[in-house]
């Protein structure tokens, strides 16, 4: 089986005329054989847009996935269930806790799912929620919660699951979903708060291989320190990936960096980008 993965939410854009950015990540994937599977949503400003322009089908879909419970993932899901009527939403049973990124100002921003289980269940949301890794659809896996194994990959340190501050929010629900080719593994990732190389870890693991084509998507190294920028561009070394199409929360200065360590691999993962494999 072959599989075309196409952003369609991204904070950037490409050559396609009409499409729109939003600080968000949203990717279809579509199989040869059988339907679509949408993973993320974005903030829900370009999900629907995008795809029209594109001329991408949303219903049907054989699912769609919420990486984890941040706004920027999740807030498409509403427009989509409007306009396209029920699917079987994957995630982890933590999506809906409470999240909040606390400025050094004291400001507190609400950051988690925009729209209650309650409301997204009225609109035709089936939740099928578990922390698991899985295989949701022939040759498309769940990671499920991945464990946090390096001490280089400390998570982003602004966020919270309360306004005051005290109780630090790791995201544990974060999760990726993996495409079984023949040519490898593909790494898609909605932010990746547990660690692109902790990711990569738990899916050879879960997967029982190594051989990894690509990682797409948001890697989360724009909020990191140095350590960790180093670490992770000489583990994608040492993993010998075939191409890294970083995007979303990797932020300028880490996807220059990795541009210039890594100039065959490095690929700007904005909306329009189309991998087929």
């Amino acid at each position: 089986m072959t599989f075309r993965i196409t952003i369609l939410c991204e904070n950037s854009v490409g050559p396609i005329a009409g499409t729109l950015g939003e600080h968000g990540f949203a990717a279809l994937i579509e199989p040869s054989a059988g339907d679509p599977i949408l993973f993320d949503t974005g903030q829900g400003a370009t999900l629907l847009h995008n795809a029209r322009r594109m001329n991408k089908k949303l219903s049907p879909l054989a699912g769609v996935v919420v990486s984890h419970g941040h706004y920027d993932h999740a807030g498409g899901l509403l427009p989509l269930l409007q306009e396209c009527g029920t699917q079987t939403v994957y995630a982890h049973p933590a999506i809906f806790n409470p999240r909040y990124r606390v400025k050094d100002t004291g400001e507190c921003l609400a950051i988690g799912m925009p729209h209650g289980r309650d409301v997204l269940e009225s609109a035709g949301a089936r939740f099928d929620l578990s922390p698991e890794f899985r295989e949701i659809a022939p040759g498309i896996f769940l990671t499920g919660e991945v464990p946090r194994a390096t001490s280089f990959e400390l998570g982003d340190q602004g966020l919270y699951r309360d306004c005051t501050g005290q109780e630090v929010d790791t995201t544990p629900e974060d999760q990726s979903l993996i495409v079984a080719t023949d040519k490898g593994l593909v790494l898609l990732m909605g932010c990746c708060h547990a660690g692109l190389v902790n990711t990569l870890e738990h899916m050879a693991y879960t997967m029982g291989r190594r051989d990894v084509f690509a990682v797409i998507g948001g890697t989360h190294l724009g909020f990191c320190g140095q350590e960790q920028l180093d670490m992770t561009i000489s583990a994608l070394r040492a993993w010998g990936i075939k191409k890294v199409a970083a995007s979303h929360c990797t932020g300028f200065a880490a996807s220059a960096r990795l541009s210039r360590e890594m100039p065959k691999e490095f690929q700007v993962a904005h909306v329009g980008y189309t991998l087929e494999i």
